[in-house]
């Protein structure tokens, strides 16, 4: 597959990425490739807010309903699937664009995993316990002395990037930049554009009100149905939710606290992902976008002509 512009919008789940995605793929002849990891579990559908039947028959979809829930399912898995996914939404002469909150799968394709040195387990607790109460502005020092390339990421990746040099002599992204290099030719290169949507504080509200849409559409209905048939240890029973609800379906917990606890599980996992797409990004790829401007659609068309 040929290198080039990627066009990607992520952020926080319920923001609203898939109806600006939606919009954008019926205007521009585009194609959607989820980057999503709760939508790649067939069955599991309303509490992971996939597309509907007929938003997909208005625009192709893919990474949707890819395997089993009680297949196992990794970031690597899903950037080598996208890959395959990109060529044959470009041979069907869409666009594709990338949508999704789970960072890791957009980072495994963009920038591809690499393994790290062996660490000896007993000197990284070591020094996983003096590092823990450092503030993060001692750590980035740390790390620009250590591994200046990392020095701008977030707080696990300075440690991990501190510790990769203290115990093993080797900076993390020197190790990565062999990684790719010896990847070579045969790894596709990407200049990926970041559309970021996030309303920002009322987010809260936002994820309050899907919770309840689920609901109202038969989330109860559906995971009673899959509790029959899926076994408890499936991995699509970690999807945000879902562990919750299958207590509703086993009639172990009332609907009103599993309502509760789904919202306050979601706003946390939306915390997690926001602090994400803060730190990973590169800044000189990203537009970041409020979903209630006034000027939304201004600025989404502006992000798309500019990534031609």
């Amino acid at each position: 597959m040929a290198a080039g512009k990627l066009r990607i919008i992520c952020g926080p789940t319920a923001a609203g990425k898939s109806g600006i995605a939606l919009e954008l793929a019926e205007s521009h002849g585009a194609a959607i490739l989820s980057a999503d990891s709760r939508q790649v579990y067939e069955g599991f559908d309303i509490g992971t807010a996939k597309p509907t039947a007929a938003e997909r028959d208005r625009v192709p979809h893919y990474g949707i309903d890819v395997v089993a829930p009680t297949e196992r399912y990794s970031a690597a898995r899903w950037a080598a699937d996208a890959e395959r996914w990109l060529d044959v939404a470009r041979g069907a002469k869409r666009v594709p664009v990338i949508v999704g909150g789970t960072g890791l799968y957009i980072k495994a394709l963009v920038e591809p995993l690499a393994s790290t040195p062996g660490l000896d387990d007993h000197r990284r607790g070591e020094l996983a316990a003096e590092l823990a109460t450092r503030p993060v502005a001692e750590l980035r020092r740390w790390c620009e002395e250590l591994d200046p390339a990392r020095a701008r990421l977030g707080r696990t990746q300075l440690l991990r990037a501190i510790e990769t040099a203290l115990l093993s002599g080797e900076r993390l992204s020197d190790h990565h930049a062999a990684h790719r290099e010896a990847k070579g030719a045969s790894s596709p290169s990407y200049d990926p554009a970041y559309l970021v949507v996030d309303p920002g504080v009322p987010l809260v509200n936002r994820i309050e009100a899907r919770v309840d849409s689920m609901i109202d559409r038969g989330w109860r209905a559906e995971v009673e149905a899959l509790a029959r048939t899926v076994p408890a240890h499936a991995p699509a029973w970690k999807a945000s939710g879902y562990e919750v609800m299958r207590q509703v379906a086993l009639g172990t917990l009332d609907l009103s606290t599993a309502r509760q606890r789904i919202i306050i599980e979601t706003r946390q996992y939306a915390k997690r992902q926001r602090t994400w797409f803060r730190h990973q990004l590169p800044p000189d790829n990203v537009t970041r976008v409020n979903p209630d401007d006034p000027a939304l659609r201004s600025v989404v068309h502006d992000w798309w002509e500019s990534t031609e």
